[in-house]
């Protein structure tokens, strides 16, 4: 069973972390699992048997404004390498791979590309490309709730708050494929994204602000064993953004998947789990 914890980052925030202890003798990998918007931070319980199998010892935690996770006004993409740090530390862990869906591609690949000598590996699915990133049409695909989010979000704190209280979900921005996921392995998830604004939308607003101000990092900076896995009908983060990640991290390996949404990308996840055991740096 996943164990709960609190721990202080070194400017006094409380992050709510989860996680197994170590046993003696342990030579799991630990992969640090980055959540999406909005999300709580549990472990994907779905690869909990695969997990087991491969051994693979999970840590994470609620982003800063989510669950139990003290709220981080003004948080870059790349605050979470510092959160990570101050985890891994608490824990004694030296080095880890990281892993992360969506809102939490983006933070995985920071942590890979700002601590370059405790990140053995990364796979990011279904993540957003950097708001300033040259040659790529940043909206383009999106759903139209999603859009008028994330443009909530170029404009401001001020206009993105009222949105995000006035917003019903758009079932338009998943494909059938998606809530097949939804109503079966990935279930799950549907769960953690219920409970992602039970501390208010501050989190949520944060994580959007982050998404479209400059990261703190340049995605070319990752050089642990990287892949990369995208669903071509996405509506929620196109397909495109994987594709610009895939051509900026180098050597990433690009798992584009035909037909598949923003959920439906993650029945790949155990074969992704599976590569990154496989590849991460010793």
């Amino acid at each position: 069973m996943t164990q709960e914890r609190d721990i202080h980052s070194p400017d006094g925030r409380r992050l709510h972390v989860y996680g197994d202890d170590a046993v003696a003798g342990d030579d799991r990998l630990v992969v640090f699992w980055h959540h999406g918007t909005p999300n709580v931070g549990p472990p994907p319980q779905p690869l909990a048997a695969e997990s087991a199998r491969l051994g693979i010892r999970w840590v994470s935690h609620d982003r800063p404004g989510y669950g139990r996770s003290s709220r981080q006004l003004g948080r870059s993409i790349a605050s979470v390498a510092g959160d990570v740090t101050a985890i891994a530390d608490a824990l004694g862990i030296e080095r880890f791979a990281v892993m992360g869906h969506s809102g939490g591609g983006p933070h995985a690949l920071a942590c890979a590309a700002l601590l370059p000598d405790r990140v053995r590996g990364v796979v990011a699915g279904a993540s957003l490309a950097p708001f300033t990133a040259r040659g790529l049409n940043w909206f383009a695909g999106m759903a139209p709730a999603g859009e008028a989010e994330l443009a909530a979000s170029v404009a401001g704190r001020a206009v993105l708050e009222p949105l995000l209280l006035a917003a019903e979900f758009d079932p338009e921005s998943f494909i059938p494929a998606d809530y097949a996921a939804l109503d079966a392995e990935w279930e799950w998830l549907g769960e953690v994204a219920g409970r992602g604004l039970d501390a208010g939308i501050g989190g949520m607003a944060d994580d959007d602000l982050a998404y479209v101000r400059p990261w703190g990092f340049d995605p070319a900076d990752v050089r642990a064993p990287t892949l990369l896995m995208h669903g071509t009908a996405d509506r929620v983060v196109p397909v495109a953004h994987g594709e610009w990640l895939a051509r900026h991290c180098a050597g990433a390996e690009f798992w584009r998947r035909e037909g598949d949404g923003h959920i439906s990308v993650l029945t790949a996840a155990e074969s992704a789990l599976a590569w990154l055991r496989e590849n991460a740096l010793e």
